[in-house]
């Protein structure tokens, strides 16, 4: 025959059993620990393949209008340090020249500095959205709640993504140079 339980160990059980049901259930909807990345955003524009090649892009698309201005400089030179040997009558005939051509030197630097800004701007435009998408989407699929882009008082490194960031955008730019 079977004793019957003890009024004790009955009422442990009774209340274990809720105890450890709700404690499954408090843990079960328990938030997950926030993540917070930081990203050096100076660090990504100065290093992130799309910004470098962007950077190429301009340099050759404005190497020829660079050469045409220095040597326009370096005659511009050449007239000064001729003007230095005539007599005044050919010197004076010849500071016209040399005014109207550092003018045009002048002119032609200020235009090629305003555009090559506003190409600079165009290309940076492209490659800070590509960026931003990288940052997102990694941001997403590893699980963070909050990337904080710099400048910051202080970021740990142990948060820092930037690195991370670098490789994918470098990936992602091998991608996009395959034909």
């Amino acid at each position: 025959m079977r004793q019957p339980a003890q009024p004790a160990s009955r009422l442990l059980a009774l209340l274990l059993v809720p105890a450890l049901a709700f404690a499954g259930v408090a843990s079960a909807q328990a938030p997950a620990p926030t993540r917070i990345g930081y990203v050096d955003m100076k660090r990504l524009l100065d290093n992130a393949p799309q910004v470098v090649a962007g950077r190429r892009k301009l340099e050759r698309e404005f190497a020829a209008r660079d050469t045409a201005l220095k040597a326009d400089e370096q005659r511009l030179a050449e007239l000064h340090s001729k003007q230095a040997t005539l007599a005044k009558d050919e010197a004076d005939a010849l500071q016209r020249e040399i005014d109207a051509l550092d003018r045009s030197i002048k002119r032609t630097r200020e235009t090629m500095r305003a555009e090559l800004k506003t190409r600079g701007d165009q290309e940076l435009d492209k490659s800070w959205r590509e960026i931003n998408e990288a940052v997102v989407d990694f941001a997403r699929e590893q699980g963070y709640d909050l990337i904080v882009p710099s400048p910051v008082v202080y970021a740990s490194p142990r948060v820092d993504i930037t690195d991370r960031i670098l490789e994918r955008l470098r990936r992602s730019g091998d991608k996009g140079a395959t034909p």
